[in-house]
């Protein structure tokens, strides 16, 4: 892990609590690589639920994670209550990339930084579809 960032919170308008918990640390005392992403998925589709209006059930559309990365910079365990900052970095027709950026409460300065690109594609046949209305707008209001 580097120990520095270059990533801060002003980079994001858009913040999300994350909580860590205990089964979340590994053998190290830390929490596993694995389990960002677990925070960084939680993030991006509370927001296109709650703003974006996504229906995960019943809706037409469905968003494949199609890549993904993460850089650390600094480890965070349990018990700590993090902040997730969200962004739109491209936006195509259907497919859109996300950073995610976690935070110490007390720190100006990111902990990890998530790259995720969902594509959005039609429930039945799984073809790509284009990414519209309250999606979009959505959407639109992350980039930053």
């Amino acid at each position: 892990m580097s120990n520095t960032s270059e990533v801060s919170k002003g980079d994001f308008s858009t913040f999300y609590p994350v909580q860590t918990r205990w089964a979340d640390n590994d053998v190290y005392g830390h929490v596993n690589n694995v389990t960002y992403y677990a925070y960084f998925d939680s993030v991006i589709n509370r927001y296109l639920i709650e703003v974006g209006g996504l229906d995960i059930h019943a809706g037409d559309s469905v968003g494949f994670i199609v890549e993904s990365k993460c850089q650390f910079f600094a480890p965070i365990a349990y018990p700590e209550e993090l902040l997730a900052g969200l962004k739109v970095t491209e936006m195509g027709n259907s497919s859109v990339t996300y950073q995610v950026a976690l935070f110490k409460q007390d720190s100006e300065q990111a902990c990890a930084l998530g790259h995720m690109t969902h594509v959005f594609v039609d429930r039945s046949t799984q073809r790509p579809i284009r990414i519209d209305g309250a999606l979009r707008s959505a959407l639109e209001l992350l980039k930053h």
